[in-house]
């Protein structure tokens, strides 16, 4: 396990010392939990944007779907009659 040392602002310092007196946890432990929720969140962000891309290359290669054919196709979740999902 590394070991960082990080500065923080006064605004910062005393509602985290409140928060982990509150929770009866350390500083250290909710620092490494707002750092581990940050990078998760960005990861995620990441591959939404990665995922954007390539449906933006879809539709300018004319890859599209048909409104009324996903709209049937939402429509029949849950039912007995499920349709399969359209194709391109």
């Amino acid at each position: 396990m590394g070991v960082t040392s990080i500065r923080l602002q006064p605004e910062i310092e005393s509602p985290l010392e409140s928060l982990a007196i509150k929770l009866d946890r350390s500083k250290n432990y909710l620092i490494n939990q707002a750092i581990k929720e940050f990078i998760e969140r960005k990861s995620i962000g990441e591959q939404r944007w990665a995922e954007t891309l390539v449906a933006i290359e879809s539709v300018k290669s004319g890859e599209l779907l048909e409104e009324g054919e996903v709209n049937e196709w939402l429509e029949s979740w849950g039912t007995t009659n499920e349709l399969k999902p359209p194709k391109t």
